[in-house]
């Protein structure tokens, strides 16, 4: 089930790959989201989707090109370190802890509700759902600990069920429900809702766009992350626009605003089960409205099993971010080094994963969905905000010509690249958090978010101290290597290749490194990009014969038993490349193959070794051939 190699990510992603499992952790929030907006929005619910539509248009732009800038694990963290500092990435990633924490508890607590509603009635109300949700948090934990390789082909194909099961709920419910009219008599301004609900369901809307993160933590095991990466982006931002701008119109269609005795408004969709509604299992509560005539108890069957399987699957999703969030926090001091501690046996940070699990388990108890989906909004808006100043003052210091990949509705003041969807992007997400802070604090969500944040800056300004580390210089912590043989022992293995490679030596002496040490060999192909053509550039020709290099190099080390990650890196200086993927990988050995030129007048060796001898941060080591007569 959990994917648990946190040093060596094994596969090679495309574009489609990359969309499938973002859109298993993105898709699976409307089956809670649409319930919880409802009970604030009512008769406005498809307009609070198409405002936070917009904010997840501006924020997947800003992750897009930050992320193909630099494409590693993290997100809003890794992005506020290379802008900022690292105190600013631990604030981010902080952030992001609470939104994953909040995540596990509120995919957990729903999956009870929709199998209550097929099976069981007990499940749907306290404390049977606080039970049952407490239950898989602890049964998913106990499993990262173990450490079970989950299945991304499942995964894969379980997230394309579900998007054609919603797209399918969207067609039929067009034809069978959907009625303008009702939608029109849904609303009335300023009462059904208030405006102040109106204002409160915006950041809460943006729980329907949980998981785009997941993108920016697959990154380092893209394809050629400058093409691959937006192109998944935009695919999941058009699925998940295709869903979200449609399903809610159709449920309110279903279950529409009614007026009670006292005056007050209410739908359905947004009434807790004890009050006779299906805020705990919106779409099946839709389901359970629309005449399918002999197909209407197996749809409601199907729809509950497939809805629970998602949701139990997006709670194993955030218990693996905060496994590999813990893991990065504690690789860049940001936290004690106990909380990433592996497991002797299973080699997973297990206690990191108690101990948020834990805290999960503890928000879940009071059993009280909209608490949660604001402390999320608390957290996501912090986080994506921090995402977008990210990238507003990345691109004040970088040169246009060195973005992979630029933002849409970009353009240019003076010598200032604008990039327009992070600036309203950020205002968007910034007032949302305020929003949240001043309009929460009497249900206790503006305290524990700032108890949070506070807490976080306790524990990193003391252990940082303790450690007599600077507050805003970034720190790796040293590999935990033991045995013997420290000197001959490798945990990451480093070996670029090219068209041209000198390959059969040093390829072999790799994999014989590699193999003997139980180690990650990461093969990896720079591209270097002309200054006179933009690093976004197709370069067809330059990848496909990557592509091909990577795959003969995967096939080899495969018949050596050796775990291998392929990475295709578009760069200008390719010395300063291999330097920097070492740095992210934490490799202990850089294995380069070169041509012998100790000639007259000449370097042992070309620039680019040279470069990487004389800043790697690791060992090196070169093996040279007598260049051809």
């Amino acid at each position: 089930m959990a994917r648990r190699r946190l040093e060596g990510l094994e596969r090679v992603l495309g574009a489609n790959a990359l969309f499938s499992t973002a859109y298993g952790n993105v898709g699976s929030s409307i089956y809670y989201a649409l319930g919880l907006v409802a009970s604030y929005a009512l008769g406005l619910t498809p307009v609070v989707f198409i405002i936070t539509g917009f904010f997840f248009f501006c924020t997947a732009a800003s992750y897009a090109e930050a992320t193909t800038m630099y494409p590693e694990a993290g997100g809003s963290s890794s992005f506020a370190r290379r802008a900022f500092n690292e105190f600013w990435s631990f604030f981010a990633a902080w952030a992001q802890m609470l939104t994953y924490i909040c995540t596990i508890a509120i995919s957990a607590f729903f999956v009870p509700h929709y199998i209550g509603g097929l099976f069981w009635a007990a499940l749907r109300h306290s404390p049977g759902d606080i039970i049952a949700g407490a239950a898989v948090i602890v049964v998913l934990a106990v499993i990262n600990v173990v450490g079970v390789k989950e299945s991304t082909g499942v995964n894969v194909l379980l997230a394309l069920i579900d998007f054609m099961t919603q797209l399918l709920l969207v067609v039929v419910g067009f034809f069978l429900v959907f009625s303008p009219q009702v939608l029109a008599d849904n609303v009335h301004l300023g009462v059904a809702p208030t405006w102040k609900n109106f204002v409160l369901a915006i950041p809460i809307g943006m729980l329907a766009y949980t998981g785009i993160e997941t993108i920016s933590n697959m990154s380092e095991e893209a394809r050629d992350e400058a093409t691959t990466i937006p192109a998944a982006i935009n695919r999941v931002r058009l699925a998940v626009f295709a869903i979200y701008f449609t399903l809610p119109a159709i449920a309110l269609s279903a279950l529409p605003v009614h007026q009670r005795p006292d005056g007050s408004y209410y739908t359905l969709l947004g009434l807790s089960e004890e009050q006779g509604g299906y805020a705990g299992d919106p779409i099946l509560g839709f389901v359970k409205q629309m005449n399918l005539g002999p197909l209407q108890g197996p749809g409601e069957v199907y729809v509950g099993l497939l809805a629970a399987t998602i949701l139990f699957l997006a709670t194993n999703a955030g218990l693996i971010g905060v496994s590999r969030l813990v893991y990065s926090m504690g690789i860049h001091r940001q936290l004690p080094d106990q909380l990433r501690q592996l497991h002797p046996k299973y080699r997973t940070p297990w206690i990191g994963l108690l101990v948020f699990g834990a805290v999960a388990i503890v928000i879940t108890l009071p059993g009280k969905a909209n608490f949660l989906g604001n402390l999320y909004a608390f957290g996501a808006m912090l986080s994506f905000t921090l995402a977008h100043a990210s990238v507003v003052w990345m691109r004040h210091t970088m040169p246009d010509e060195d973005l992979p990949w630029r933002g849409p509705t970009s353009f240019h003041v003076g010598g200032y690249d604008v990039p327009t969807f992070a600036i309203l992007g950020g205002i968007g997400t910034f007032v949302s958090w305020l929003v949240t802070v001043l309009l929460h604090v009497s249900d206790g969500v503006a305290p524990v978010g700032l108890i949070w944040l506070l807490l976080g800056m306790v524990v990193y300004y003391t252990y940082r101290r303790s450690q007599h580390l600077p507050l805003t210089q970034t720190v790796l912590a040293p590999h935990a290597l033991t045995g013997p043989a420290l000197e001959v022992e490798y945990r990451s293995i480093l070996m670029p290749i090219s068209s041209a490679r000198v390959d059969d030596v040093m390829t072999a002496t790799a994999l014989r490194l590699a193999a003997e040490s139980n180690a990650t060999l990461v093969v990896m192909y720079p591209i270097e990009v002309p200054l006179n053509v933009t690093m976004s550039a197709p370069l067809d020709d330059e990848v496909a014969d990557a592509e091909y290099q990577l795959r003969q190099a995967a096939a080899l080390a495969r018949e050596y038993g050796v775990d291998v990650i392929t990475r295709i890196v578009r760069t200008r200086n390719i010395g300063q490349a291999i330097v920097e993927e070492a740095e992210r990988r934490r490799s202990e050995i850089i294995v380069l193959g070169a041509r012998d030129r100790h000639k007259p007048g000449q370097r042992v060796f070309g620039p680019r070794v040279d470069y990487v001898l004389r800043n790697a941060h690791c060992r090196v080591m070169v093996g040279a051939e007598p260049a051809p007569s």
